[in-house]
């Protein structure tokens, strides 16, 4: 029953440490790519900038153009070039998605072309006019002429209509494609065994197994099989090599040598000779390196760098971005560059790593005594023994001080009224007692279970939080009977009114439904829900519970009142030019705002909870315009582990529903994420998830019904950011453009129709941050380059 894990495992291993390779040739997966005959070099970009919510591809052109590879909003985790292609593998494996640059115009956006979406791949090989993928179990797959071999390789790489790789079993080289040149090139690696291999237009390199020693194959017209003399694994790390010359970086300072060119060699050697590179590649007469210091890009060798550039490519990622542990050193602060949870791993070099912790000074041997000679074993054991006694120590005092604190803190605990142990389910729900007597002792026991004077409720003192237990004629007098005057809203089981306690605190009372339409059992769901789970969530971006009221068949949640109402309201009813929800900026601020709320219950409410009902008007906002998410009626405890859902029926609000969950009934976190994506669609535009107006302003007009989903995606997509925004506000400008676009993609993102390509609500954090960040800085970080958005 362990053979099969055991051997993913190390078949993962494996193949994550062949993708780390970091010889580069014509046609080997990076993050970096030379499409030569069109001048464009291309990367994977990185998330932390406000341009990218995934790891995107984006190119250069000659004249300082800067495009993006559509789609825009899927992440990479390695790109190949060749001669006007380019192909990339979606992080993951799959699919293979490839873009032909000849035909872009000045003001193009490179369209993509899938080949491959149903096998995983490890690599990816783009030469001249083939394309090839290696998958994990070492099997090739090839496209456009690539030819076809049955082999089990542990790498590939490709050339001018020919391939090349190393096998699995004996590491022996195997050439395959159209041009002859392949044939050549593995009879004269025939007797070697190679631990890497790149190609050329007409030749390859790579370090032979036995010595490490650098070896050349190939034809030499132009001096690119002359290697420097004793050039070996130990000396030179990284290679490239290109149509007619070969270029390597040292291992010990990362510096470029290059060596052939022919006619081309004054292009070819005038390379930045003291720049430090972690990876290059080639393609041509081209060779591009990406360097250490900033993770910039610079080019030489060729009519479109006569000599070295530094393109004006946004920050690109060093390596390819992993979930898998790495064997040796993370690059520093790589979570930041990659999206989602991912890190990107240093390639390992030829020492051993350091160890995690520094090897103890040496002790003095213990003094010998009358029955025992001090040996090196016995130092060693004492040694331990000290170091065994040391830590038992340190777990002892730590296991003191966790007692301790339960002891103290089980005070607090027996003294509160409890609500967060059970998850609410209809058939859990006891209805009542509805006899006067039962209700008479509750009453009369209520002084015993609360404080009267209500200070508990609002602030953390003492012991924790803990809601009040109310009377309802208390609550009828802090609403004037139920006025209908005090009446400011409704929740998902009943109606909402505004009130002011004897203390003088304004709250908000939710009464659940009385009417005989309202069945019993429905409203004593959601009211053992959000008691429940707000008796024990306390979050800035969470609207507070302050107490409850059981009596009889009346179920009544008490709330912090939220002077300046619901989102909704600012959008869609109320007529206030000058309110602060007509600014950009606050408006991203509100989107912020509700997203920490929603990700609180995502990742660190225990066990995590599933709102099931985002929307614009469960959005409310304090005295001091802070957002918080409210109505927790309808919510769940979420699935345990990532990617598990809750089969149910649906649930939610029209126009804000997970198209997913309400077709397969598959409930997931990615269904508030699908809600929130159309709340900023909704903060975006102005217009109601659902709206009927035929001028397509906003309103409740005539015509059809249309989703803001439908409307604004497809012109956002299109690269019409500006054509959906709401009038109200200002046009955005300097870093407000930039952080409304970056907003914009996000929401796209988050309405996608199936959950598993949406974020999660960490990483829409992450990015409407930067974007708020962007609005409150004076300029742009990244000004001078500007995108438009690809049509898909």
């Amino acid at each position: 029953m362990t053979t099969l894990p055991l051997f993913s495992f190390l078949l993962l291993i494996f193949t994550f440490i062949q993708t780390w390779v970091v010889n580069h040739a014509l046609g080997m997966s990076s993050t970096l790519a030379v499409i030569h005959a069109t001048g464009t070099v291309c990367g994977i970009m990185a998330t932390v900038l406000p341009q990218s919510v995934s790891n995107s591809v984006v190119c250069y052109r000659g004249g300082d153009r800067v495009l993006r590879a559509a789609p825009s909003n899927v992440s990479f985790s390695g790109i190949s070039g060749g001669n006007n292609t380019f192909c990339g593998i979606v992080s993951g494996g799959s699919p293979i998605l490839c873009w032909d640059t000849a035909g872009a115009n000045l003001s193009d956006n490179f369209a993509f072309r899938r080949l491959s979406k149903d096998r995983i791949f490890r690599s990816l090989s783009v030469g001249e006019g083939e394309v090839c993928g290696l998958g994990f179990a070492g099997v090739v797959e090839c496209w456009r002429g690539g030819g076809s071999v049955v082999a089990q390789f542990a790498s590939i790489t490709a050339g001018d209509r020919f391939m090349c790789g190393i096998l699995s079993s004996g590491f022996r080289v195997r050439c395959w494609g159209s041009s002859g040149i392949g044939g050549e090139i593995e009879a004269q690696f025939s007797n070697l065994t190679m631990s890497s291999l790149v190609a050329g237009g007409s030749h390859a390199c790579g370090f032979r197994r036995t010595d490490g020693a650098l070896i050349c194959r190939g034809r030499n017209e132009s001096g690119q099989l002359n290697v420097p003399p004793g050039a070996s694994e130990s000396q030179f790390s990284s290679l490239a090599l290109g149509s007619d010359h070969s270029c390597a970086t040292r291992s010990s300072n990362g510096t470029v040598v290059c060596w052939g060119g022919g006619s081309n060699s004054s292009l070819v050697l005038d390379y930045p000779s003291d720049e430090p590179f972690l990876t290059i590649v080639a393609g041509g007469s081209i060779t591009c390196g990406l360097t250490r210091a900033n993770f910039s890009v610079i080019c030489w060798g060729s009519e479109y760098f006569r000599q070295p550039k530094i393109l004006p490519l946004p920050l690109l990622i060093p390596g390819p971005c992993t979930s898998v542990q790495c064997p040796c050193e993370l690059y520093l602060n790589s979570q930041r560059l990659c999206s989602g949870n991912q890190r990107i791993c240093e390639p390992c070099s030829n020492h051993s790593p350091p160890p995690l912790f520094p090897p103890p000074p040496p002790q003095p041997p213990p003094p010998p005594t009358t029955n025992q000679t001090p040996t090196k074993n016995n130092g060693i054991l004492s040694r331990g023994l000290l170091a065994f006694a040391i830590i038992g120590s340190v777990g002892a005092f730590i296991s003191i001080c966790t007692l301790i604190y339960h002891v103290w803190t089980g005070k607090c605990f027996r003294q509160k009224k409890v609500h967060n142990s059970v998850q609410p389910t209809v058939a859990a729900a006891e209805p009542p007692s509805r006899s006067s007597s039962t209700g008479m002792r509750r009453q009369g026991s209520r002084a015993m279970r609360r404080q009267r004077s209500g200070t508990s409720s609002s602030k953390h003192g003492g012991c924790d939080h803990r809601a009040e237990d109310f009377l309802l004629a208390e609550l009828e007098a802090a609403t004037d009977g139920f006025s209908p005057a005090n009446k400011i809203g409704a929740g998902s089981f009943g109606a909402v009114y505004k009130g002011k306690l004897p203390d003088g605190r304004e709250v908000a009372i939710k009464r659940g439904d009385t009417t005989q339409a309202r069945r019993f059992q429905e409203k004593e769901s959601a009211f053992r829900s959000e008691l429940s789970f707000l008796s024990r969530l306390h979050h800035k971006h969470l609207v507070s519970l302050v107490g409850f009221c059981e009596e009889q068949e009346e179920r009544l949640l008490v709330y912090e009142y939220m002077h300046n109402g619901a989102l909704y309201d600012h959008l869609h009813t109320r007529q206030e030019p000058a309110s602060p929800v007509h600014s950009w900026k606050m408006r991203i601020k509100m989107l912020l705002d509700a997203a920490r709320g929603i990700e609180y219950l995502h990742t660190y409410a225990v066990p995590p909870i599933i709102h099931r009902d985002v929307k614009s008007s469960n959005i409310l906002l304090d005295k001091s315009w802070t957002a918080r998410v409210s109505d927790l009626g309808l919510s769940l405890r979420g699935p345990d582990g990532e990617g598990g859902y809750l089969n149910m029926a649906a649930a939610g609000t029209v126009g804000y529903m997970d198209p997913e969950y309400y077709g397969l009934q598959q409930l997931t976190t990615k269904s508030d994420v699908y809600g929130l994506g159309v709340v900023i669609l909704e903060v975006l535009t102005g217009k109601r998830a659902v709206y009927r107006d035929g001028n397509g302003e906003v309103g409740v007009g005539g015509g059809e019904p249309s989703s803001v989903v439908d409307v604004a995606v497809p012109r956002i997509m299109a690269g019409e950011v500006g054509a959906v925004l709401d009038a109200r506000v200002e046009a955005p400008v300097m870093g407000e453009a930039e952080a409304v676009e970056l907003v914009a993609l996000m929401a796209v993102q988050c309405v996608r129709p199936e959950g598993r390509d949406r974020p999660t609500m960490t990483n829409i954090v992450a990015n409407l941050d930067r974007a708020f960040n962007l609005c409150t800085s004076t300029m742009t970080s990244h000004g001078s380059i500007s995108f438009s958005l690809p049509s898909e």
